[in-house]
């Protein structure tokens, strides 16, 4: 079984900046600079044939290159457990055009539509159970920026879960062509 998503990553610049707010969140599992992206689609465990399809349904998706900035944080819960620390991306418009261009294709395949709505993110830190109260790490971070940085391609990535959480391995990446 093959555990995939399709994302990019960020520009290194970019990586740092995130990578330094790590800290003051109880309970929190920072991501290391190998793991920082932002997901376009999850896709999950499939067999070595769907893999195959999908890498090659990928190259169909055309797109132009645009313009993207880290722009805030947040967190996400489940059942109101804290379970992911973020950093927002903006503008939504081109990104989240890709992510459905990207479901879109998938979806042709045979794959299952995404159902979770869609927001553009790097996640900075996962949530032990039980994870503190990460109110002040909001607050104090509430107007992160960058500088505006290029998406020009996107990645299909395989998941490789371990003891020290998950790696990511691009296997495929996607030029921009629009």
């Amino acid at each position: 079984m093959h555990r995939l998503f399709v994302g990019f990553r960020p520009p290194a610049a970019i990586r740092a900046q995130l990578l330094a707010l790590a800290g003051g969140v109880a309970g929190a599992r920072w991501q290391t600079d190998d793991q920082l992206h932002c997901t376009l689609r999850y896709i999950g465990e499939v067999e070595r044939p769907v893999a195959e399809d999908v890498a090659v349904a990928l190259d169909h998706v055309h797109f132009a290159p645009f313009d993207l900035a880290v722009a805030g944080v947040g967190e996400f819960d489940s059942r109101g457990r804290l379970n992911a620390v973020w950093a927002g991306l903006r503008p939504h418009d081109a990104v989240t055009q890709l992510h459905h261009k990207i479901d879109q294709t998938l979806v042709r395949i045979g794959l299952s539509p995404e159902r979770r709505a869609y927001l553009p993110h790097v996640t900075l830190a996962r949530m032990n159970a039980p994870a503190g109260a990460n109110d002040r790490f909001l607050e104090a971070h509430a107007g992160l920026a960058s500088p505006a940085f290029p998406v020009d391609h996107f990645l299909l990535f395989e998941s490789h879960l371990g003891r020290e959480g998950a790696r990511y391995e691009a296997i495929r990446r996607y030029p921009s062509r629009g």
